[in-house]
């Protein structure tokens, strides 16, 4: 028999047979039956374990070759790490303020730090912002790290001498021999249902100031990065959190994550390109901005939104360099609009070299020019919306 027949013959075929030392052998229709499952079995079992090699073998391959997944953080949580890691790497950090320790913060900020590093490094302060804020500063003097958190910045005018004269000024009248490293943080700004004694934006009133640093963030990263940041620098910084965002979640890099993370002081950031106006705004108002993005995009008006997370130093450069290519410069703030952010950035503009490149000339969007109202459909209407960005680009651009 020949080899090929030979080999055809070994196997069921439809007579079934099959050869068993070259005597023919025929097989019961059941016992037949049962060889021919076994047989594709057993060509199945193996295809099947081949599939499975092939598969492990590529996700092993994408799990070595891809980037770690961004992990979602709130804003509060980033703020809490960013002071666990600092409290953890610098034994002269420190935290006070009105209930920071056993109550975990009065927006849960703190949360876990009194149990993890214990009264000495999270004290409970009375409700003396001039008395505690002037205890901080003192002990920045003597070489600590104070964090001195406010319930919100609005109680900060109880301490406004301690914040300027004791710790803006004192670097430079000791012809820099006394620095004064401390931050001064705490929820700014307009929150919800709180009316007018609270619901003030201090960046322009701080930002005002020689000899302060003023911080701004948006997102967790910009709020665990700057605050690194702020609590490493020698200098008075004031951090301006915002009550609104502290729930809020944001995408976090694996770089983000790292303890030794930071964010510079007086960078701001282009958190969307585009040619045709640019947006300047900061804290939670990049939300905002980011928004009316999306809406204009449809209509063909491509925004480029600069969020600044520094309000001082202010990144000048930054935004002459979008103003230069779009040729149009919109400044969204939810402070009030006289002396304000967006009026600090307009005058840079038209003295700088961006001025010859606009088109049109630069608007504001701010908060009304009013204290703010109690009740909620008269508060909507005293901070910056959506549709007033929207209708401030197309006034702009003359669309």
């Amino acid at each position: 028999m020949p080899d090929d027949q030979h080999s055809s013959s070994r196997l069921l075929s439809g007579r079934g047979q099959v050869e068993h030392g070259g005597v023919p052998e025929v097989l019961s229709p059941h016992r037949q039956s049962m060889e021919t499952y076994s047989q594709i079995f057993t060509l199945c079992l193996h295809s099947a374990f081949d599939g499975l090699n092939a598969v492990s073998a590529l996700r092993r391959r994408e799990i070595h070759s891809s980037v770690p997944a961004a992990v979602q953080v709130t804003v509060r949580d980033a703020l809490n790490q960013a002071m666990d890691e600092e409290l953890e790497r610098d034994e002269r950090v420190f935290l006070l303020g009105e209930e920071v320790a056993q109550y975990d913060g009065a927006y849960k900020v703190s949360r876990g730090l009194w149990k993890k590093y214990g009264d000495k490094r999270i004290i409970d302060t009375p409700i003396t912002e001039m008395g505690f804020a002037g205890i901080a500063v003192g002990s920045a003097m003597a070489g600590l790290r104070p964090i001195c958190e406010f319930m919100t910045f609005n109680f900060s005018m109880q301490a406004i001498d301690q914040v300027i004269n004791s710790a803006a000024k004192t670097y430079y009248m000791s012809a820099g021999l006394q620095s004064v490293p401390i931050v001064f943080r705490g929820p700014n700004g307009a929150s919800a249902g709180v009316a007018a004694q609270h619901s003030q934006c201090f960046a322009a009133w701080y930002g005002h100031c020689p000899g302060l640093k003023v911080l701004s963030p948006w997102s967790s990263e910009d709020a665990k990065g700057l605050l690194k940041s702020a609590i490493r620098d020698d200098n008075p910084v004031v951090f301006l959190e915002n009550e609104l965002m502290y729930g809020v979640p944001f995408e976090m890099s694996e770089e983000s994550q790292s303890k030794d993370f930071t964010i510079p002081i007086g960078k701001a950031k282009v958190e969307r390109q585009g040619t045709h106006v640019t947006l300047v705004t900061h804290s939670r108002y990049v939300s905002h901005c980011l928004d009316a993005a999306v809406v204009l995009a449809k209509e063909g008006i491509e925004c480029e939104v600069i969020n600044l997370r520094t309000i001082r130093p202010l990144d000048v450069e930054c935004i002459e360099t979008s103003v230069m290519k779009t040729n149009h410069l919109v400044t969204v703030e939810g402070g009030w609009p006289q002396f304000g952010v967006g009026a600090e950035i307009c005058a840079r503009i038209m003295e700088g070299p961006a001025f010859n490149y606009l088109d049109a000339p630069a608007t504001r969007v701010t908060g009304v020019d009013i204290p703010m109202p109690y009740a909620k459909i008269l508060e909507d209407n005293s901070v910056p919306q959506i549709k007033d960005i929207i209708f401030s680009v197309k006034k702009t651009l003359n669309v």
